[in-house]
């Protein structure tokens, strides 16, 4: 009797064992599910907050590129601003140096003209001793070289720009002529040049020599 119930009582506790070690297991196995959700949360939060993370990259690099084009347009001003002093001091420097050729060319003829007016006395003697030859001595070879060295010295002066007025038949112009002498004349036209008595000559645009000349009335 007494050993059945000892037996009884043994049952009873190793059923209440039993109980229990389920229990336990049942705890821990909940106890792992929960660590796996919180890891799985975990790795969730951990995305979330490199995402978060990337986001303010982004913004950065947004803003790198918006620099970049403020430094842009700044260069791009620059080289405008000293593209545009360039073109201006080219277009001086280019001003200067006509401003300095004119003013080099004028200074060249105030000379050539000093020059020439000064061999303008030969080339009337020139002329004046072949008018005074006769038919005959201008048929001579002496008379004939002369001739030739009064044509070459006025085809030099051709080429560089000095002709002769010849101002008989023409209007009287004061810019051109010096009136000597005057002649009253109904046959001829007022104010007309008719006769001329020293010629006149033009350096290229200037009066090298005004024309000494008598003018009707």
């Amino acid at each position: 009797m007494e050993e059945n119930k000892k037996d009884f009582d043994e049952s009873i506790v190793e059923e209440n064992t039993s109980e229990s070690s389920a229990e336990e297991q049942q705890e821990e196995a909940s106890e792992k599910a929960a660590g796996a959700d919180e890891n799985a949360a975990g790795d969730t939060a951990g995305s979330e907050e490199e995402e978060e993370s990337n986001e303010p990259g982004g913004k950065k690099k947004k803003k790198s590129v918006r620099a970049l084009e403020i430094e842009l347009k700044k260069s791009e001003e620059k080289l405008a601003d000293v593209t545009d002093k360039y073109q201006r001091l080219m277009a001086e420097f280019e001003n200067a140096r006509k401003r300095n050729a004119k003013e080099q060319s004028r200074m060249y003829d105030i000379g050539a003209k000093e020059v020439l007016a000064k061999l303008l006395p030969v080339v009337d003697n020139f002329e004046r001793g072949l008018d005074a030859l006769s038919d005959e001595e201008k048929e001579g070879a002496f008379a004939q070289g002369i001739e030739k060295i009064y044509q070459q010295l006025m085809t030099v002066f051709d080429e560089i720009g000095v002709k002769a007025m010849d101002a008989a038949g023409k209007e009287f112009n004061p810019d051109f002529h010096n009136a000597v002498m005057h002649v009253e004349d109904e046959e001829l036209g007022e104010n007309l040049v008719v006769e001329e008595f020293q010629k006149g000559y033009m350096y290229k645009d200037s009066v090298l020599r005004h024309s000494m000349v008598k003018v009707a009335n």
